[in-house]
Protein backbone atom coordinates (compact mmCIF):
# COMPACT_ATOMS: atom_id res chain seq x y z
CA UNK A 1 0.00 0.00 0.00
CA UNK A 2 2.58 2.65 0.87
CA UNK A 3 3.44 1.81 -3.20
CA UNK A 4 0.64 2.86 -4.72
CA UNK A 5 0.13 5.73 -1.80
CA UNK A 6 3.90 6.93 -3.36
CA UNK A 7 2.26 7.33 -6.95
CA UNK A 8 -0.91 9.42 -5.95
CA UNK A 9 -1.59 12.96 -6.53
CA UNK A 10 -1.68 13.94 -2.72
CA UNK A 11 -3.43 17.04 -3.93
CA UNK A 12 -5.87 15.75 -5.31
CA UNK A 13 -7.26 12.63 -2.96
CA UNK A 14 -10.28 10.70 -2.99
CA UNK A 15 -12.46 9.13 -0.24
CA UNK A 16 -14.14 6.11 -0.66
CA UNK A 17 -16.54 4.35 1.25
CA UNK A 18 -19.21 1.18 0.59
CA UNK A 19 -22.72 2.97 0.59
CA UNK A 20 -23.93 2.47 3.85
CA UNK A 21 -23.10 2.23 7.87
CA UNK A 22 -21.78 5.74 8.21
CA UNK A 23 -21.23 6.71 4.55
CA UNK A 24 -23.33 9.74 4.55
CA UNK A 25 -20.92 11.25 7.17
CA UNK A 26 -17.79 9.95 6.19
CA UNK A 27 -18.17 11.27 2.72
CA UNK A 28 -20.08 14.87 4.33
CA UNK A 29 -17.08 15.57 6.39
CA UNK A 30 -14.97 14.75 3.13
CA UNK A 31 -16.53 17.00 0.68
CA UNK A 32 -15.80 19.58 3.64
CA UNK A 33 -12.16 19.16 3.91
CA UNK A 34 -12.61 19.74 -0.05
CA UNK A 35 -11.66 15.98 -1.05
CA UNK A 36 -13.30 14.23 -3.69
CA UNK A 37 -15.62 11.65 -2.91
CA UNK A 38 -17.23 8.73 -3.65
CA UNK A 39 -19.73 5.98 -2.71
CA UNK A 40 -19.86 2.18 -3.89
CA UNK A 41 -23.22 0.90 -4.11
CA UNK A 42 -24.34 -2.87 -4.05
CA UNK A 43 -27.00 -1.91 -6.18
CA UNK A 44 -28.80 0.44 -8.18
CA UNK A 45 -31.70 1.21 -5.40
CA UNK A 46 -29.19 2.10 -2.88
CA UNK A 47 -27.12 3.85 -5.35
CA UNK A 48 -29.89 6.05 -6.10
CA UNK A 49 -30.17 6.87 -2.87
CA UNK A 50 -26.97 8.10 -2.46
CA UNK A 51 -26.88 10.44 -5.65
CA UNK A 52 -29.14 13.01 -4.50
CA UNK A 53 -26.38 14.28 -2.26
CA UNK A 54 -23.99 16.53 -3.72
CA UNK A 55 -21.15 16.12 -1.30
CA UNK A 56 -20.98 12.76 -3.17
CA UNK A 57 -19.16 12.83 -6.35
CA UNK A 58 -19.68 10.11 -7.78
CA UNK A 59 -21.92 6.68 -6.87
CA UNK A 60 -20.53 3.40 -8.48
CA UNK A 61 -22.38 0.02 -8.55
CA UNK A 62 -20.17 -3.10 -7.75
CA UNK A 63 -20.72 -7.18 -7.58
CA UNK A 64 -19.82 -7.71 -3.68
CA UNK A 65 -18.61 -10.90 -4.32
CA UNK A 66 -15.45 -9.64 -6.42
CA UNK A 67 -14.90 -6.77 -4.67
CA UNK A 68 -10.86 -6.79 -5.76
CA UNK A 69 -12.35 -4.80 -9.16
CA UNK A 70 -13.77 -2.04 -7.39
CA UNK A 71 -11.14 -1.67 -5.00
CA UNK A 72 -8.69 -1.65 -8.21
CA UNK A 73 -10.47 0.92 -9.93
CA UNK A 74 -10.79 2.88 -6.60
CA UNK A 75 -6.68 2.83 -6.49
CA UNK A 76 -6.50 4.25 -10.22
CA UNK A 77 -8.73 6.64 -9.19
CA UNK A 78 -6.33 7.93 -6.19
CA UNK A 79 -8.75 7.19 -3.98
CA UNK A 80 -8.24 5.55 -0.33
CA UNK A 81 -11.08 3.52 1.48
CA UNK A 82 -12.67 3.98 4.73
CA UNK A 83 -13.80 0.85 6.28
CA UNK A 84 -16.82 0.13 8.42
CA UNK A 85 -19.24 -2.55 9.17
CA UNK A 86 -21.50 -3.36 6.30
CA UNK A 87 -17.99 -3.28 4.35
CA UNK A 88 -16.98 -5.87 6.56
CA UNK A 89 -20.49 -7.98 6.28
CA UNK A 90 -20.76 -7.12 2.50
CA UNK A 91 -17.32 -7.90 1.49
CA UNK A 92 -15.82 -10.11 4.19
CA UNK A 93 -12.81 -9.96 6.23
CA UNK A 94 -11.10 -12.08 3.66
CA UNK A 95 -11.45 -9.59 0.63
CA UNK A 96 -11.07 -6.89 2.56
CA UNK A 97 -7.89 -7.63 3.58
CA UNK A 98 -6.52 -8.44 -0.34
CA UNK A 99 -8.14 -5.08 -1.50
CA UNK A 100 -5.77 -3.60 -3.55
CA UNK A 101 -6.48 -0.08 -1.92
CA UNK A 102 -5.30 1.88 0.84
CA UNK A 103 -7.28 1.11 3.30
CA UNK A 104 -7.85 3.44 6.56
CA UNK A 105 -6.50 1.93 9.61
CA UNK A 106 -5.08 -1.49 10.65
CA UNK A 107 -6.55 -3.99 8.31
CA UNK A 108 -5.30 -6.93 9.89
CA UNK A 109 -7.39 -5.95 12.60
CA UNK A 110 -10.58 -7.15 10.79
CA UNK A 111 -9.02 -10.81 10.56
CA UNK A 112 -9.24 -10.71 14.76
CA UNK A 113 -12.92 -8.78 14.26
CA UNK A 114 -14.01 -11.59 12.97
CA UNK A 115 -13.42 -14.66 15.16
CA UNK A 116 -14.65 -13.57 18.95
CA UNK A 117 -12.47 -15.97 20.47
CA UNK A 118 -9.48 -13.46 19.23
CA UNK A 119 -11.37 -10.92 20.06
CA UNK A 120 -11.93 -11.43 23.75
CA UNK A 121 -8.37 -12.63 23.70
CA UNK A 122 -6.88 -9.18 22.57
CA UNK A 123 -9.02 -7.31 25.32
CA UNK A 124 -7.71 -9.30 27.84
CA UNK A 125 -4.25 -8.94 26.85
CA UNK A 126 -4.67 -4.65 26.86
CA UNK A 127 -5.57 -6.04 30.66
CA UNK A 128 -9.20 -4.99 30.18
CA UNK A 129 -12.22 -6.65 32.13
CA UNK A 130 -14.14 -9.00 29.92
CA UNK A 131 -17.08 -10.93 31.13
CA UNK A 132 -16.36 -14.69 31.24
CA UNK A 133 -16.23 -16.98 27.96
CA UNK A 134 -17.67 -20.78 27.81
CA UNK A 135 -16.62 -23.00 25.59
CA UNK A 136 -19.74 -25.35 26.33
CA UNK A 137 -22.80 -25.34 27.35
CA UNK A 138 -21.56 -27.51 29.67
CA UNK A 139 -19.22 -24.93 31.55
CA UNK A 140 -21.71 -22.47 31.23
CA UNK A 141 -22.97 -20.65 34.85
CA UNK A 142 -26.48 -18.55 35.18
CA UNK A 143 -27.42 -16.43 32.31
CA UNK A 144 -25.59 -16.14 29.53
CA UNK A 145 -25.41 -14.66 26.20
CA UNK A 146 -24.66 -16.19 22.54
CA UNK A 147 -23.59 -13.97 19.82
CA UNK A 148 -22.27 -15.10 16.14
CA UNK A 149 -19.11 -13.90 14.84
CA UNK A 150 -18.60 -11.24 12.24
CA UNK A 151 -20.39 -7.39 12.12
CA UNK A 152 -24.18 -8.57 12.05
CA UNK A 153 -25.42 -5.57 14.04
CA UNK A 154 -26.66 -8.13 16.43
CA UNK A 155 -28.51 -10.67 14.61
CA UNK A 156 -28.86 -13.91 15.50
CA UNK A 157 -27.93 -13.17 19.04
CA UNK A 158 -29.45 -14.60 21.99
CA UNK A 159 -29.96 -15.28 25.69
CA UNK A 160 -30.50 -18.08 28.30
CA UNK A 161 -30.89 -18.50 31.53
CA UNK A 162 -29.47 -21.72 32.23
CA UNK A 163 -27.50 -24.91 30.69
CA UNK A 164 -30.62 -26.72 29.67
CA UNK A 165 -32.07 -23.59 27.98
CA UNK A 166 -28.76 -22.95 26.31
CA UNK A 167 -27.81 -26.55 24.89
CA UNK A 168 -31.43 -26.52 23.69
CA UNK A 169 -31.16 -22.77 21.58
CA UNK A 170 -27.42 -24.33 20.50
CA UNK A 171 -28.72 -27.29 18.70
CA UNK A 172 -30.22 -25.19 15.74
CA UNK A 173 -27.01 -22.91 16.04
CA UNK A 174 -24.94 -23.61 12.48
CA UNK A 175 -22.84 -20.56 12.56
CA UNK A 176 -19.64 -20.02 14.80
CA UNK A 177 -20.19 -18.25 18.07
CA UNK A 178 -19.13 -17.30 21.59
CA UNK A 179 -21.25 -18.00 24.96
CA UNK A 180 -20.58 -14.75 27.45
CA UNK A 181 -21.74 -14.86 30.54
CA UNK A 182 -24.55 -12.11 30.87
CA UNK A 183 -23.60 -8.44 32.71
CA UNK A 184 -26.68 -6.68 34.37
CA UNK A 185 -25.78 -3.16 34.19
CA UNK A 186 -26.36 0.12 31.14
CA UNK A 187 -24.64 -0.65 28.02
CA UNK A 188 -22.53 2.10 26.72
CA UNK A 189 -20.35 2.37 23.46
CA UNK A 190 -17.02 4.65 23.20
CA UNK A 191 -15.66 5.70 20.28
CA UNK A 192 -12.23 6.66 20.15
CA UNK A 193 -9.67 8.11 17.68
CA UNK A 194 -6.52 7.26 17.32
CA UNK A 195 -3.81 9.78 15.92
CA UNK A 196 -0.32 9.14 14.27
CA UNK A 197 -0.48 13.07 13.29
CA UNK A 198 -1.31 14.00 17.19
CA UNK A 199 0.55 11.03 18.73
CA UNK A 200 -2.89 10.36 20.66
CA UNK A 201 -5.48 8.73 21.52
CA UNK A 202 -8.93 10.56 21.49
CA UNK A 203 -12.44 10.20 23.69
CA UNK A 204 -14.66 11.33 20.82
CA UNK A 205 -17.99 10.16 21.81
CA UNK A 206 -20.36 7.55 23.35
CA UNK A 207 -23.59 6.15 22.66
CA UNK A 208 -26.45 3.56 23.22
CA UNK A 209 -27.65 0.92 21.05
CA UNK A 210 -31.19 0.55 20.18
CA UNK A 211 -32.48 -3.20 19.91
CA UNK A 212 -35.31 -4.87 18.49
CA UNK A 213 -37.38 -6.78 20.89
CA UNK A 214 -34.80 -5.80 23.91
CA UNK A 215 -35.68 -2.22 23.58
CA UNK A 216 -39.10 -2.88 21.31
CA UNK A 217 -42.14 -3.11 23.04
CA UNK A 218 -42.88 -6.79 23.31
CA UNK A 219 -43.80 -6.91 27.11
CA UNK A 220 -42.30 -10.41 27.47
CA UNK A 221 -44.17 -11.58 24.15
CA UNK A 222 -41.39 -12.16 22.11
CA UNK A 223 -38.02 -14.09 22.38
CA UNK A 224 -35.29 -11.20 23.41
CA UNK A 225 -33.59 -10.15 20.11
CA UNK A 226 -30.56 -7.76 19.53
CA UNK A 227 -30.70 -6.38 16.14
CA UNK A 228 -29.60 -2.86 15.68
CA UNK A 229 -32.13 -0.46 14.41
CA UNK A 230 -30.42 2.93 15.68
CA UNK A 231 -28.46 4.55 18.38
CA UNK A 232 -28.89 6.74 20.86
CA UNK A 233 -26.65 9.52 22.10
CA UNK A 234 -24.79 8.93 25.27
CA UNK A 235 -22.81 11.84 27.81
CA UNK A 236 -20.85 10.36 30.17
CA UNK A 237 -20.27 10.80 33.93
CA UNK A 238 -17.04 12.64 33.67
CA UNK A 239 -15.32 10.71 36.56
CA UNK A 240 -15.42 7.35 34.00
CA UNK A 241 -13.70 9.28 31.50
CA UNK A 242 -10.03 8.85 32.47
CA UNK A 243 -10.79 4.81 32.74
CA UNK A 244 -12.24 4.90 29.15
CA UNK A 245 -9.39 6.61 28.04
CA UNK A 246 -6.88 4.33 29.92
CA UNK A 247 -9.13 1.35 28.18
CA UNK A 248 -8.84 3.07 24.61
CA UNK A 249 -5.27 3.48 25.36
CA UNK A 250 -4.56 -0.23 26.42
CA UNK A 251 -6.40 -1.54 23.28
CA UNK A 252 -4.18 0.53 21.11
CA UNK A 253 -1.00 -0.70 22.82
CA UNK A 254 -2.33 -4.31 22.47
CA UNK A 255 -3.32 -4.67 18.75
CA UNK A 256 0.23 -3.24 18.27
CA UNK A 257 2.10 -5.64 20.09
CA UNK A 258 -0.35 -8.57 19.42
CA UNK A 259 -2.01 -7.65 15.83
CA UNK A 260 1.25 -6.14 14.58
CA UNK A 261 0.22 -3.07 13.22
CA UNK A 262 -0.85 0.48 14.75
CA UNK A 263 -4.49 1.73 15.56
CA UNK A 264 -5.00 4.65 13.23
CA UNK A 265 -8.68 6.17 13.23
CA UNK A 266 -11.74 5.43 14.55
CA UNK A 267 -12.40 2.17 17.14
CA UNK A 268 -15.07 1.26 19.43
CA UNK A 269 -14.93 -0.51 23.01
CA UNK A 270 -18.12 -2.15 23.90
CA UNK A 271 -19.20 -2.20 27.54
CA UNK A 272 -21.84 -2.88 30.47
CA UNK A 273 -20.83 0.21 33.27
CA UNK A 274 -22.50 -1.45 36.85
CA UNK A 275 -23.85 0.02 39.19
CA UNK A 276 -20.66 -0.49 41.52
CA UNK A 277 -19.32 1.76 38.25
CA UNK A 278 -16.74 -1.16 37.32
CA UNK A 279 -16.63 -1.10 33.65
CA UNK A 280 -16.80 -4.85 31.80
CA UNK A 281 -15.88 -4.67 27.93
CA UNK A 282 -17.91 -7.27 25.81
CA UNK A 283 -16.61 -6.30 22.14
CA UNK A 284 -14.91 -4.19 20.18
CA UNK A 285 -14.91 -2.83 16.74
CA UNK A 286 -11.43 -1.75 15.09
CA UNK A 287 -13.04 0.81 12.67
CA UNK A 288 -15.89 3.69 12.59
CA UNK A 289 -19.01 2.06 14.19
CA UNK A 290 -22.71 3.52 13.51
CA UNK A 291 -23.19 5.08 16.85
CA UNK A 292 -21.23 7.94 15.62
CA UNK A 293 -24.10 9.01 13.57
CA UNK A 294 -25.59 10.69 16.68
CA UNK A 295 -23.99 13.52 16.11
CA UNK A 296 -23.38 13.52 12.27
CA UNK A 297 -23.53 17.36 11.28
CA UNK A 298 -23.15 18.87 14.69
CA UNK A 299 -20.24 17.16 16.17
CA UNK A 300 -19.53 14.96 18.99
CA UNK A 301 -19.03 16.84 23.02
CA UNK A 302 -16.16 15.73 23.37
CA UNK A 303 -14.09 16.73 20.18
CA UNK A 304 -14.46 20.23 21.35
CA UNK A 305 -11.70 19.36 24.35
CA UNK A 306 -9.35 18.47 21.14
CA UNK A 307 -10.01 21.22 18.91
CA UNK A 308 -11.82 24.09 20.47
CA UNK A 309 -14.63 23.53 17.63
CA UNK A 310 -17.54 20.65 17.33
CA UNK A 311 -16.54 17.92 14.87
CA UNK A 312 -18.32 14.71 13.88
CA UNK A 313 -16.20 11.82 13.15
CA UNK A 314 -16.47 11.75 9.25
CA UNK A 315 -15.07 15.63 9.58
CA UNK A 316 -12.29 13.84 12.32
CA UNK A 317 -10.88 11.17 9.59
CA UNK A 318 -11.07 13.68 6.71
CA UNK A 319 -9.06 16.59 9.35
CA UNK A 320 -6.28 14.01 10.09
CA UNK A 321 -6.02 12.22 6.42
CA UNK A 322 -5.65 16.34 5.42
CA UNK A 323 -3.18 16.85 7.42
CA UNK A 324 -1.40 13.89 7.05
CA UNK A 325 -0.78 15.05 3.89
CA UNK A 326 0.62 17.75 4.42
CA UNK A 327 3.11 15.82 6.86
CA UNK A 328 4.11 12.96 5.06
CA UNK A 329 2.45 10.71 7.36
CA UNK A 330 -0.30 9.07 4.91
CA UNK A 331 1.71 5.72 5.45
CA UNK A 332 1.28 5.64 9.27
CA UNK A 333 -2.67 6.24 8.10
CA UNK A 334 -3.30 3.73 5.47
CA UNK A 335 -2.45 -0.38 5.42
Amino acid sequence: MSQILKKYDLDHLAIATVASHTALQILRGAKKYGFRTIAVARGEETARFYRQFSFIDEVWTADFSNFRKAAEKLASSNAVLIPHGSYVEYVGWRQALEAPVPTLGCRELLRWEADQFKKMSLLEKAGIPIPKVYRSAEEAEGPVIVKLFGAKGGRGYFVARNREELARKLASVSEPYIVQEYLFGVPAYYHYFASPVYSRVEIFGADIRYESNVDGRTFGWAEPTFVVVGNLPLVLRESLLPRIQDYGERFAKAVEEMVGCRMAGPYCLESIIKDDMSIVVFEFSGRIVAGTNIYMGYGSPYSVLYFDRPMDMGERIAHEIREAAKSGKLEHLFT
